[in-house]
């Protein structure tokens, strides 16, 4: 396919997605099925600018004046691509499979830049409705940290010290260019350029299959470490899910103690069997999904239970920009609501002197410290423990990192001042 052609393409998915309201990954994908001409280059491209188009869609649509498919493609080229106008216009000529050329207005939106006073949620690439709970999490950086949430990810990898250490799995990924991350101990950055260029397929890697990595991204790593997993604990993961943060609590345990698996959702909690089986963690038991009596007989015996909560994953919108624009008032009160339901059977779990730690993907504080401020109100035998302790006992040497909320108590990362996905992190010890 022509570079034009592919523009052509990415417009018909974007107008696919708008019509038909699902996720971008199925619409690319039907995409590809119809279209079988197209090689796995044009995809990748294709992929791209339709994702990048998501990214920016509130900022592309304000200056160009509609929101059409068109008009985000055409902004895209410019602002993520790095094309200049001229390059768009010589690329839309209309001709075979191009896009019909560029009015003036067009061509004049490509050129305009977004001025000091246009609204925060614009700027940072936010849905309106959430404005609110930006300026309550971030204040007078709203605006910036939503930006940073709109930008591409990069591949983040956790060596599973099981199998291997960081040197020899960077020795293994060295012609990706890969690098240390700059927080997490075990963790590994491969940095994604801008443009129609593929990414690495990491986990077609040999040394992936042999359980020496997983890909985890740094602010997910750091979530389980400040969890505060040490060998020979009882421990469960009552939120599985398909077990990245399973394997992280395993290598922390050392494959000492025991570590238990729950999800109530047995195809999301599919996927932990064989990664288990790849990782070397011989520690684990998967509890049969949504089997509450089995959950009960743990009642009151676990030294630490990791909560990795359902959640708007307002935190992960890099990797999922199409979600941000599917998010309703109506899910983050559905969420909200599983939240309170597992943070309270979570505790039941924590033996005294216990820790309960709860993480979401989310920036949101109805999702964050207003959950944990409603629980510790429920349940005053629990207390916060200031994350400052917890990052010095977990990662001895490691300079802190300053929580993008402010506070002394709980933990946010964010990409735009961490590097890494947006992660909250809360843990609470129970009175003994």
């Amino acid at each position: 396919m022509t570079p034009a052609a592919r523009l052509s393409a990415a417009i018909e998915v974007l107008a696919d997605i708008e019509a038909r309201k699902r996720p971008a990954a199925e619409a690319l994908k039907d995409w590809g099925v119809s279209h079988r001409f197209a090689g796995s280059g044009d995809r990748a491209a294709i992929g791209n600018l339709v994702f990048d188009c998501l990214r920016t869609r509130a900022s592309a649509a304000y200056v160009m004046g509609e929101a059409s498919p068109r008009a985000l493609v055409l902004r895209t080229l410019v602002t993520s691509w790095g094309l200049a106008p001229q390059e768009v216009a010589a690329l839309a000529d209309g001709i075979r499979h191009a896009p019909e050329p560029l009015s003036e207005a067009e061509l004049a939106g490509l050129s305009r830049a977004l001025a000091a006073d246009t609204p925060a949620f614009v700027r940072g690439d936010y849905p309106e409705w959430l404005a609110s709970e930006f300026e309550r999490a971030f204040g007078c950086h709203a605006a910036e940290e939503g930006a940073a949430l709109a930008r591409r990810a990069p591949v983040d990898l956790r060596v599973n010290t099981l199998k291997a250490d960081r040197d020899k799995v960077l020795k293994a990924l060295r012609r990706f260019e890969a690098r240390r991350t700059p927080h997490a101990p075990l963790g590994i950055r491969i940095e994604q350029a801008p443009g129609p260029g593929k990414s690495p397929h990491i986990e077609a890697e040999p040394g992936h299959g042999k359980g020496w990595f997983e890909v985890q991204d740094e602010g997910s790593q750091l979530a389980t470490l400040l969890s505060g997993a040490k060998p020979r604990q009882q421990a469960i993961d009552l939120c599985a899910g398909a077990g990245g943060k399973t394997l992280g609590l395993a290598a922390l345990i050392k494959n000492t103690g025991q570590l238990y698996a729950y999800d109530a959702d047995r195809v999301r909690l599919r996927p932990i069997f064989e990664r288990l089986k790849r990782a070397g963690a011989r520690n684990v038991q998967v509890l049969p999904a949504g089997d509450r009596e089995a959950l009960a007989k743990l009642d009151g015996k676990m030294d630490l239970v990791l909560i990795d909560a359902p959640c708007t994953g307002s935190g992960v919108w890099r990797r999922r920009p199409d979600a941000k624009w599917r998010l309703s008032p109506h899910m983050l009160d559905a969420r909200q609501a599983e939240q309170r339901a597992v943070l309270d059977e979570g505790a039941a779990l924590v033996k005294p002197g216990g820790r309960l730690a709860y993480i979401t993907c989310s920036v949101l504080p109805p999702e964050n410290r207003d959950q944990v401020d409603a629980f510790l109100a429920r349940r005053p035998e629990f207390r916060l423990i200031p994350w400052p302790e917890l990052w010095q006992e977990a990662l001895p040497g490691v300079e802190p990192v300053a929580s993008a909320g402010g506070s002394a108590e709980t933990l946010l990362l964010t990409p735009s001042r961490h590097g890494t996905d947006g992660f909250f992190v809360a843990v609470l010890q129970r009175s003994a």
